[in-house]
C-alpha cells in the first residue's frame, strides 16, 4: 500500500489541488459551507498520506526528516479544525516536491544526453562474410563491424578499410568532423557524417571510452562536497531542534497554531536541495563542453586554486618537433638532403621524423653499415660516402671540422631554444639544423584567462634543458620555469608548494606525470580520451584541448559561487520568515509554506543558469 500510494504521489496533488478549488468555489460562490469543509478534508487526508509514509520510512533509518515537521504540522492543523490551511500546505508541499524533481533530472540533462548518444545495435560480419544487425551487447571484442553514413559508431575500434569524416562531439566536445582511414582509431558514440567503414572492435561496452565517461559522470554527480556533507549533518539535528522548538513555544504559549507554523516556516528544504542542484548542473556542463570533473569535492577545491603547473612537452607545446631553422655549408643542397633523408628514414627518434618531414619527398640511396652511437646520433655508409647525422658530440667523434661559422650557428640555434642535428658527409660538415616542439595555438591567451580567473603562479616544468623551457616561458610569459627535472623531481616540487600554503593543480598527460597528478591537489590531464588520464587524474581535458582549461576553472568558480549564493538564498528565507512570525501578524501556515516552495524553486533555478555557463573572453 505504502508503495502504490507514493507512485501515485502526481495524481494524489492533482486531485488535492482540484479539491481545494472546489472548496473556495463552493465557500465563496455557492456559501456551500458543507461541501468546502469536506473537499478540504479530502484534500488534506489525500496529501498528506505519501507525505506521512516518507516521514515513516526516515524514521525507520532513524531520520528525522522535513516530512515529519509537515505531517505534525498538517495532523495539528486538521485536529484543530484550521482545514484550509492543512489542505494548502500539503498541496504546495507535494507541488513542490514535483517541481523539485522534475527540475532536478532536468539539470541531469548531460546525463540523459550521453545515454541517449550510446549506440543500441551494430552491422556485425558473420561467418559467411555478410554484415548482420546485431544487439550491442552481442558484439564482441575483435569482431569486424560495418559502418555506414550517419550511423553511430558502436565501439572503440580501429579502421581495418574505408574513408569517412566523424563527429566526435560525444567524445572530446569538439563540433568539427575528423577524417578517418585505415590504422586510426574510431570510438563509441561519435557519428560518421559520411563514407563508410569497416572497424574491429577494441573495446565494448561499458569499458568503451564513452562507456567510461557516463559512467565518470554519473559518479561525479552523485558525490557529495564538503558543504553537503555539513548540510546532512546540520539537517539531521536542525529537524529535531525545530521540533522541540515547537514543543517549548506550545507549552509556554499554550497556543498550538502557533506552534504548528513553527514547524512549517522552520522547513529547510531549500537548504537541502540548494547545493546538490549547483553540483549536478555546474558537472553537467562541464560534460557537454569537453571537461570531466571527477565529483563536488573536485569542484571545489579547483576553485580555490591560486598555482597551476604545467609539463611542457604534449601540454604547452604539441608535443611534435619540427624544423625551425637551417643553416648550409655547402652547395649541393638537394644531394645532402638525400643523404640525411636516407639515413634518417632508418631511425625511429623523434628528431629523424622531424627531419623526414621536413625534407619531404627526395630521392633515396641504400643505407648500410649502420652505427647507433647512443646519446650521440648515427653513422652510415650511403652510396659509398660515410654520412654521419646527430649532435656536437658526435662530429667531434668524427673529427668533423666546426668553424667559426659553424660554432656561431650552434650558439645562435642553441639560444633560440632548438635541439641541434647537425650532418657530415666524408668529416665534412654540410648541414646545421634547429628543431623545436611547437607551442599550441591560443595557449598564451588561454594562460592570460587562467590569470583573470585568479591564478597567481603558472609554472613550467620539464625534463628538457633550462634553456629551452626558459625559452617557453619567456614566450608564455609563465612566473617560472624549471627544466632537467625527472618525474620524481616534479613530484617532490608539487609537494614543497602545497607546504607552502598553495592550492596547486598540476596539469600533464596522465602517464609520465602520474607521481605529479596524484600529489597536486587538483590532477587535470590532456586526455585524449585514454584510460589512464581518466582514471589518474581529477579533471579530464578531453581530446587535449588546451583551451577547455579555462573554462573547467571558470565553470569550478561558477559552481563554488552557485552553492554559497543558495545557501544564503535558504538561510535568508527561514530567518525572515520566523522573524516575521514574531514582528508581524499576516504570517500563517499557509503563506510559509508557498514563500518556502518559492525559495526551493529559486534555488533550483539558480543552480540551472551553471547548464548554460560560459567563459567570457
Amino acid at each position: 500500500m505504502q508503495r502504490f500510494i507514493l507512485s501515485k504521489k502526481k495524481q494524489i496533488m492533482l486531485i488535492s489541488g482540484i479539491s481545494i478549488v472546489v472548496a473556495f468555489i463552493s465557500k465563496l460562490g455557492f456559501k456551500n459551507e458543507v461541501l468546502a469543509v469536506w473537499s478540504l478534508a479530502v484534500a488534506s487526508i489525500m496529501g498528506v498520506a505519501p507525505i506521512a509514509i516518507q516521514a515513516y520510512q526516515a524514521l525507520k533509518v532513524k531520520v528525522v526528516s522535513i516530512d515529519l515537521l509537515v505531517t505534525i504540522a498538517v495532523t495539528g492543523a486538521f485536529l484543530i479544525k484550521n482545514l484550509e490551511e492543512s489542505a494548502i500546505v500539503t498541496f504546495l508541499f507535494l507541488f513542490g516536491a514535483f517541481l523539485e524533481q522534475r527540475t532536478l533530472n532536468k539539470t541531469r540533462s548531460a546525463i540523459k544526453e550521453l545515454t541517449e548518444m550510446a549506440p543500441e545495435s551494430a552491422l556485425k560480419q558473420m561467418e559467411n562474410g555478410e554484415f548482420v544487425e546485431v544487439k550491442i551487447d552481442e558484439v564482441a571484442v575483435g569482431d569486424v563491424l560495418l559502418v555506414k553514413t550517419g550511423a553511430k559508431v558502436p565501439v572503440d575500434g580501429s579502421v581495418l578499410s574505408g574513408e569517412g569524416y566523424i563527429n566526435e562531439a560525444s567524445i572530446t566536445g569538439e563540433s568539427l568532423s575528423v577524417g578517418k582511414e585505415k590504422g586510426a582509431n574510431v570510438y563509441a558514440g561519435t557519428i560518421l557524417e559520411n563514407g563508410t567503414l569497416q572497424i574491429v572492435a577494441d573495446r565494448v561496452g561499458e569499458d568503451t571510452t564513452f562507456g567510461r565517461i557516463i559512467e565518470l559522470v554519473e559518479e561525479a554527480q552523485d558525490s557529495k562536497s564538503k558543504a553537503e556533507r555539513f548540510i546532512d549533518r546540520f539537517a539531521k539535528y536542525y529537524t529535531p531542534a525545530v521540533l522541540v522548538l515547537a514543543f517549548i513555544v506550545w507549552i509556554f504559549s499554550q497556543n498550538i497554531e502557533l506552534a504548528i507554523t513553527i514547524l512549517v516556516l522552520g522547513c529547510p528544504g531549500a537548504l537541502v536541495i540548494g547545493v546538490p542542484v549547483s553540483n549536478v548542473a555546474g558537472i553537467g556542463n562541464g560534460a557537454r563542453h569537453g571537461v570531466l570533473l571527477k565529483g563536488s569535492e573536485v569542484v571545489d577545491d579547483f576553485s580555490k586554486v591560486d598555482t597551476i603547473i604545467f609539463d611542457k612537452t604534449g601540454t604547452l607545446t604539441m608535443g611534435k618537433p619540427k624544423v625551425t631553422e637551417e643553416e648550409f655549408y655547402a652547395e649541393d643542397v638537394e644531394e645532402i638532403l638525400a643523404y640525411l633523408a636516407s639515413v634518417e628514414k632508418e631511425s625511429d627518434h623523434p628528431l629523424a621524423a622531424a627531419v623526414v618531414e621536413y625534407i619531404g619527398e627526395t630521392k633515396l640511396y641504400p643505407v648500410e653499415k649502420t652505427l647507433v652511437i647512443k646519446g650521440a646520433g648515427v653513422v652510415a655508409q650511403v652510396n659509398g660516402r660515410r654520412v654521419a647525422v646527430g649532435n656536437v658530440a658526435l662530429m667531434e667523434r668524427e673529427n668533423v671540422l666546426l668553424d667559426e661559422k659553424a660554432r656561431a650557428g650552434i650558439a645562435r640555434f642553441e639560444a633560440n631554444g632548438n635541439s641541434l642535428v647537425l650532418a657530415a658527409i666524408d668529416s665534412e660538415l654540410k648541414v646545421l639544423l634547429g628543431i623545436r616542439d611547437q607551442i599550441r595555438p591560443g595557449v598564451k591567451e588561454d594562460l592570460q584567462r587562467l590569470k583573470k580567473l585568479g591564478v597567481k603562479n603558472l609554472v613550467v616544468l620539464s625534463g628538457d634543458n633550462q634553456g629551452t623551457v626558459d625559452l617557453v616561458a619567456r614566450e608564455l610569459r609563465l612566473t617560472e620555469a624549471h627544466g632537467d627535472m625527472l618525474p620524481k623531481e616534479k613530484a617532490a616540487y608539487v609537494e614543497e608548494l602545497i607546504a607552502q600554503g598553495h592550492t596547486v593543480a598540476f596539469v600533464g598527460d596522465g602517464v609520465n606525470d602520474s607521481p605529479s597528478l596524484a600529489r597536486a591537489q587538483i590532477g587535470i590531464a590532456m586526455g585524449g580520451g585514454t584510460d589512464v588520464a581518466i582514471e589518474t587524474s581529477d579533471v579530464v581535458l578531453m581530446n587535449s584541448d588546451f583551451r577547455r582549461l579555462p573554462h573547467a576553472l571558470g565553470l569550478a568558480k561558477a559552481t563554488a559561487g552557485n552553492m554559497r549564493q543558495n545557501i544564503l538564498i535558504a538561510v535568508g528565507v527561514v530567518l525572515a520568515l520566523l522573524a516575521s512570525l514574531i514582528f508581524s501578524e499576516w504570517m500563517n501556515m499557509s503563506i510559509g509554506m508557498l514563500v518556502h516552495e518559492a525559495s526551493i524553486l529559486a534555488v533550483i533555478l539558480n543552480g540551472m543558469r551553471l547548464l548554460q555557463y560560459k567563459l567570457r573572453h
